[in-house]
């Protein structure tokens, strides 16, 4: 079993297996974690055409399983894991992570108050909002 993070989710693959920069999955489970489809002449994602290169294809497929980390790399997006390859992070590119700051939107997360009632950032669009972090380092 493989866990991968990916768009801040986490998600568990039965049937993968990492090893050193490889993460091999069935392409059914890239179409599911990572809308990863394959197509005659590559991979697609969100509509996207990704070649696959036509020597060594081999380091993307191997009978019905891709190379999720090989594939995601080609995307010029980082992917990371632990030295065991039994949990994966899969990030975005350089160029998603500028736009995300450029719109100057927070990320939204919830985090509960000194009662326990969960608060999301995002039940306060539009307000103006005050954020205290503090941290033991």
């Amino acid at each position: 079993m493989v866990t991968v993070l990916i768009d801040n989710k986490i998600l568990e693959v039965e049937q993968g297996s990492g090893a050193g920069d490889q993460l091999w999955i069935s392409t059914s489970e890239a179409e599911r974690i990572a809308g990863i489809s394959r197509r005659p002449d590559g991979f697609s994602k969100d509509g996207a055409i990704l070649p696959a290169p036509s020597t060594n294809s081999e380091d993307f497929l191997r009978g019905d399983e891709i190379d999720l980390a090989a594939v995601w790399r080609k995307m010029n997006k980082p992917a990371l894991s632990d030295a065991s390859g039994e949990v994966w992070v899969l990030g975005a590119s350089a160029g998603e992570r500028a736009a995300v700051l450029q719109s100057l939107q927070a990320p939204d997360f919830t985090l509960p108050d000194l009662d326990g009632r969960p608060h999301s950032l995002s039940d306060f669009r539009g307000k103006k909002v005050f954020l205290v972090s503090w941290a033991s380092w």
